[in-house]
């Protein structure tokens, strides 16, 4: 008799992580991670109505799952429900890896890299002391940052703050460590332009979120004046929004983030849809082990598959909680010539500390993003 699912419990855990878990009537039991930074809230409504189509679906069959999820709501897409379809996802991958004692990736089609590359975060919201931070990374053993590239910046900047972008990459890059320049979403199109032309002597590896997704011909249009990788697509939740985006040749880089497009099962359609325009894959994830664990599983099995996200010691996080605080197995991350070893634990291969989260989730975070504004009280993007 086909096995069923029986139970489906949220989580949310310091510093800002949502963690899925399935259970199924035969015992078998799967993580996720549903993190959608700043609306835990709201997913963890969308994860309560997706128990009304899946307690009683059978576990293995992941793909119908998925469909049920997405396509029986009518309305389609968008950051909550697609965040919830991710950890729902997830953690099925990890049920049907665990039953059959294999790994995810083996799932996918096997490994086609050894290692997988990484790189971390320095920094913080507002970039300070990058050469400090880079030396102290390289230490540990990274051989690539991600560094912000701009504070607060208003629709026309001063020129200081240009030059300031252009001082802080040189500083990393004179540390002999690779830097990925992620500006948020914070400029505006009057200086898109100008930011590229200030980083473009330093050769970083990309330049993340440079516009807004909600801009795609002004991407377009920017792309076509840079010689600097463009990278984008943490708020972009499917394949569908990131068709268009490869279809004008705006982006080289992909960066879905596996906790919030669709899960294992999109963000891999995802990476083989991006490989047909020749254009890289490197998930975004800022956040929590689960959601780490299933990036790196997709990119075991994935060809054009770049670097990886890493948020160990990411300056969200804080001093009291980090990346590996909830795992027994915390040598899962353990980090050599900037790349970590694909996963050969069942599932995902993580293992949770289930106590530890039941214990920190009686006491929900209610984490937000910071409100940033102008000298004159306006609102700018974070």
């Amino acid at each position: 008799m086909a096995d069923r699912i029986v139970l489906i419990e949220c989580f949310p855990v310091r510093p800002r992580w949502l963690f899925v878990r399935v259970e199924t009537a035969q015992g078998a039991v799967g993580w996720g991670e549903a993190t959608l930074e700043g609306h835990v809230e709201s997913v963890i409504g969308a994860i309560d109505a997706a128990r009304d189509r899946l307690i009683g679906h059978d576990p293995d069959r992941i793909e119908d799952a998925w469909q049920l999820l997405y396509r029986l709501g009518f309305y389609r897409g968008g950051p909550v429900l697609m965040s919830a379809i991710s950890g729902i996802d997830q953690a099925l991958w990890d049920i049907k890896g665990r039953k059959l004692g294999v790994p995810v990736h083996a799932l996918l089609g096997g490994q086609v890299r050894d290692r997988i590359a990484v790189y971390a975060w320095i920094g913080g919201d507002m970039p300070h002391d990058v050469a400090a931070g880079a030396a102290a990374r390289k230490l540990q053993g990274f051989t690539a940052v991600k560094m912000n590239g701009v504070e607060s910046m208003d629709w026309v900047a001063s020129p200081s703050q240009l030059e300031g972008i252009a001082e802080r990459v040189a500083l990393v890059r004179g540390t002999g460590i690779d830097v990925g320049v992620d500006f948020h979403g914070r400029v505006h199109k009057p200086m898109a332009r100008g930011v590229l032309r200030a980083i473009e002597p330093f050769g970083p590896l990309f330049a993340e979120e440079v516009l807004l997704s909600e801009h795609p011909k002004a991407i377009e249009q920017l792309a076509q004046h840079t010689s600097v990788p463009i990278a984008m697509g943490e708020r972009l939740y499917s394949r569908w929004d990131f068709r268009p985006f490869l279809e004008s040749g705006a982006i080289d880089i992909a960066q879905p983030d596996l906790a919030h497009a669709g899960g294992i099962s999109e963000c891999r359609r995802i990476a083989a849809m991006a490989e047909t325009y020749d254009v890289a894959f490197a998930p975004h994830c800022p956040i929590g082990p689960l959601g780490l664990a299933a990036c790196l599983h997709v990119a075991a099995a994935t060809p054009n598959f770049v670097i990886q996200e890493m948020s160990l010691g990411i300056h969200y996080n804080g001093v009291a909680e980090d990346l590996t605080t909830l795992m027994r197995n915390p040598e899962l991350f353990d980090l050599s010539a900037g790349s970590v070893a694909v996963p050969q634990g069942p599932g995902l291969s993580v293992e949770i500390n289930e106590d530890a989260v039941r214990e920190m989730a009686r006491e929900p975070h209610r984490w937000r993003n910071p409100a940033w504004r102008g000298e004159h009280g306006e609102l700018r993007e974070w």
